[in-house]
C-alpha cells in the first residue's frame, strides 16, 4: 500500500505533533483546524503556540482550514476532541472523494449516550472503509522533541496493519500492532478517567502509597468494565492499557491528572474547565464510562466517584471516604 497524503482533522497538540513526526520523515501531510484564523497563525509562524509551544514545524506540512481539501488523501487521521469526531466524520463524509481512503482514530474517549467507540462512529459514516486506531503512552509534547516512545495500532481489516506500521513508525515511534481493536480503543480511553482519580490523590496530598493502590485498582477496574464491552483481557496489559495508564496518572504533563488534582485541591469544576485551552478527554468519557457500567452491571468504583465530583459537585475527600469505606474484599483483578 502506498500512502503518499496523510491528511490529519484537528490541529491541537496531538494533531500538530503527528504531523510534524511524519512530514519529517518525507510523508505528504496536511493539517486541518476547524479555526481559520488558527491555521493561519501556524501558516505563518509554522509553530503551534496554542497548544505546542517552541516545536518548529515542518514548512513542508500543507495547512487548510477547508475540510474538501482532505477529501482525496490516502490516509485521513481524526485527532479531533471525542464529542467533535461525530460531527467532524459527518462534514467529511460529503467530501471525501477517495474511496479507498483508511480512516485512522487517534482520539481517545466514548460517545456519550450511544456507548460508541471513535473507530465505531468512524465505520458507522464509512461503512466501507477500513478504520485503524492507534493508541498508547504518547505525550504530544515528547513526540514533537523526537524523544524514544511506543504505542499499538489494529484495524479492522487486518492486511492493512503491517503496511501502516511501516508507513507510520519512525525509529523514535515505534509501533507495535495487534487484531484486537476494541481493547486498545477501551485502554486509552479509560485511562484517562483514572487519571483524574490518580490526581485528585495528589491534591489531596495522599502520597505514593495511596497513589499506587489505587492505580493498581483502576487497572482492575478497567479490565472488568473493558472485558464486559468486549476487549480481551491480555491487551489491557498492554500499552494502550496499563502503559497510558501509568503515563497518564504520573505525568505532570497529563491534563487528566491536572483536572484532578486541581478538584482535590478544591476547585470547582467549572473553574478548572473554564481556564484550559485544551479538551481533558476524561470529562466527558467519565461520564460515558459511568453509564456504560450501569448498562453493564459492573462494578466500577473508582469510575462512580469520578462521575460524582465531575457531575454531582462530590468533595474529594467525601469521595475518598466513600472508596476507603467499601466492604473488605478478597484482591481480584
Amino acid at each position: 500500500m502506498n500512502l503518499p497524503t496523510t491528511a490529519i482533522l484537528g490541529a491541537g497538540g496531538w494533531g500538530t505533533a503527528l504531523a510534524a513526526l511524519w512530514a519529517k520523515k518525507g510523508a505528504h501531510v496536511l493539517l486541518w483546524g476547524r479555526s481559520a484564523s488558527h491555521i493561519e497563525n501556524l501558516r505563518q509562524s509554522f509553530e503551534n503556540s496554542a497548544y505546542l509551544p517552541g516545536v518548529k514545524l515542518p514548512e513542508s506540512i500543507r495547512l487548510t482550514s477547508e475540510l474538501a481539501e482532505c477529501g482525496a488523501a490516502e490516509l485521513i487521521v481524526f485527532v479531533t476532541p471525542s464529542v467533535a469526531v461525530r460531527t467532524v466524520a459527518a462534514r467529511l463524509r460529503a467530501v471525501i472523494s477517495n474511496e479507498q481512503a483508511i480512516l485512522l482514530s487517534c482520539t481517545k474517549g466514548i460517545e456519550h449516550g450511544t456507548g460508541k467507540r471513535m473507530s465505531e462512529i468512524l465505520s458507522e459514516f464509512f461503512p466501507t472503509h477500513a478504520v485503524a486506531v492507534l493508541s498508547g503512552p504518547n505525550l504530544a509534547s515528547e513526540i514533537a522533541r523526537d524523544l524514544p516512545t511506543a504505542t499499538v495500532l489494529a484495524c479492522t481489516d487486518p492486511e492493512q496493519t503491517p503496511q501502516l506500521q511501516n508507513h507510520l513508525s519512525t525509529p523514535r515511534f515505534r509501533i507495535y500492532t495487534t487484531d484486537e481493536l476494541i481493547g486498545v480503543e477501551l485502554g486509552g480511553a479509560l485511562k484517562n478517567v483514572f487519571a483524574i482519580a490518580a490526581g485528585a490523590s495528589d491534591g489531596l496530598g495522599l502520597g505514593d502509597n495511596s497513589k499506587a493502590a489505587l492505580i493498581t485498582r483502576a487497572l482492575a477496574e478497567m479490565i472488568r468494565l473493558g472485558t464486559a464491552m468486549g476487549g480481551d483481557l491480555p491487551t489491557f496489559y498492554g500499552l494502550s492499557g496499563a502503559g497510558d495508564l501509568i503515563l497518564t496518572c504520573f505525568s505532570r504533563q497529563s491534563r487528566n491528572r491536572q483536572v484532578g488534582e486541581r478538584l482535590g485541591a478544591g476547585e470547582s469544576i467549572e473553574q478548572i474547565t473554564s481556564s484550559m485551552r485544551m479538551v481533558a478527554e476524561g470529562i466527558p468519557t467519565a461520564r460515558s464510562a459511568y453509564e456504560c457500567a450501569r448498562k453493564l452491571n459492573v462494578d466500577t468504583p473508582i469510575i462512580d466517584q469520578v462521575y460524582a465530583l465531575l457531575y454531582e459537585q462530590k468533595q474529594a475527600r467525601d469521595a475518598l471516604a466513600d472508596l476507603l469505606g467499601r466492604e473488605q474484599k478478597p484482591e481480584r483483578i
